[in-house]
């Protein structure tokens, strides 16, 4: 169950990060906490579509948002983004592996063209 729990958790994680614009607000949210409408100064989209990309930040548990007197606070939440590096650095001896087979097999196909 816990597998399923974790890779649930890492797929929202991931597919919120998909997204460039959902990645810039998590750049800028790692500096300071920011508000809605400082997370959606630079880019170049309505308020309301600010606030749906915040939304499935929100839901994949990358930042929170606490109320405040006049404005809503983005606060950044590291702990999924460890859970994406961790997969990644489990994963990354399986990915270096196959690129060197990968390349072993394209210097051979390479070979064989120049002996044509």
């Amino acid at each position: 169950m816990q597998f399923m729990e974790t890779q649930d958790a890492l797929s929202h994680a991931l597919s919120a990060l998909a997204h460039p614009a959902r990645r810039g607000m998590l750049e800028r949210l790692a500096k300071s906490n920011a508000t809605v409408k400082e997370l959606a100064e630079p880019l170049d989209m309505s308020l309301p579509a600010v606030s749906k990309h915040i939304r499935v930040l929100e839901r994949a548990g990358l930042i929170s948002l606490s109320p405040s007197a006049q404005f809503r606070i983005c606060t950044l939440n590291p702990e999924p983004l460890n859970e994406v590096v961790s997969w990644a650095e489990k994963n990354r001896a399986i990915w270096e592996a196959r690129f060197d087979q990968m390349e072993d097999v394209m210097k051979k196909i390479s070979e064989a063209d120049d002996g044509s």
